[in-house]
């Protein structure tokens, strides 16, 4: 079996298990001090991974943003912002997203084969396309990522991507913060997408670790045995 980077889950879901709300506007249920913790785990991957659903919703940037972080890669020679990648079937992908356009590091969007040729059309001079088959399967992109020298992905969502990592088994580790409001729309979206089946692991998880963010609480799991105990980022429990 080829070989995989280490995968790391990155989300915030609202104490009722929301990851935002229904409406059109993106909710923030996160503070500035988890923000700045994720920047550091950010500042500490190779490449992040998010779903075109959330490129398209949430229009974000996935750059490191912190100068001193920046600096820190740029002395290990690595450039200063992680691989920035993206999947999709439909091929829906606006070129004028900050995704392709904030940072001048390379991108990589994984597609179906049926939307290749519009994708590449659409992007192809801000992102290498990349034809993952007939259908995008979580676990042929970490592979192929693995072969062009990630070690470590930081996957960040949406519930479509992070459902598929866990249904998967290629997922190493999550690290959940919780924010202290609740959404009470059972239109939001969850942790879990409307595909989760029964093919989701039936193991408990291993709780490493508990940290308090300002009003938010970070819950930090194992999910596999190649769980790091020593990772870049820092992670204290308080």
């Amino acid at each position: 079996m080829a070989e995989l980077p280490y995968i790391l889950l990155s989300c915030c879901v609202s104490l009722d298990g929301c990851l935002d709300d229904a409406t059109d506007c993106r909710l923030v249920l996160s503070n500035d001090a988890d923000l700045d913790r994720v920047d550091a785990v950010r500042a500490g991957c190779d490449a992040i991974l998010v779903g075109a659903g959330t490129v398209r919703s949430d229009d974000p940037r996935l750059l490191v943003r912190d100068a001193d972080r920046r600096a820190v890669r740029g002395s290990r020679g690595l450039p200063e912002t992680p691989l920035k990648v993206t999947v999709t079937e439909r091929g829906k992908l606006d070129p004028d997203a900050r995704f392709f356009t904030a940072g001048d590091g390379p991108k990589l969007v994984y597609c179906a084969t049926a939307c290749v040729e519009d994708v590449r059309a659409a992007v192809g001079g801000r992102a290498t396309v990349v034809d993952a088959g007939a259908s995008v399967g979580m676990r042929g992109v970490a592979e192929d990522l693995h072969r062009r020298g990630v070690r470590r992905l930081l996957v960040e969502g949406g519930a479509s991507v992070l459902t598929q990592c866990l249904e998967e088994g290629i997922a190493d580790e999550l690290q959940l913060a919780v924010a202290p409001l609740l959404v009470g729309d059972p239109q939001a979206p969850r942790l879990l997408g409307p595909s989760a089946t029964d093919g989701l692991p039936g193991d408990r998880a291993r709780l490493a670790g508990v940290r308090q963010v300002g009003d938010v609480v970070v819950l930090r799991y194992a999910l596999s045995g190649r769980f790091a105990e020593r990772v870049s980022e820092r992670f204290e429990e308080e």
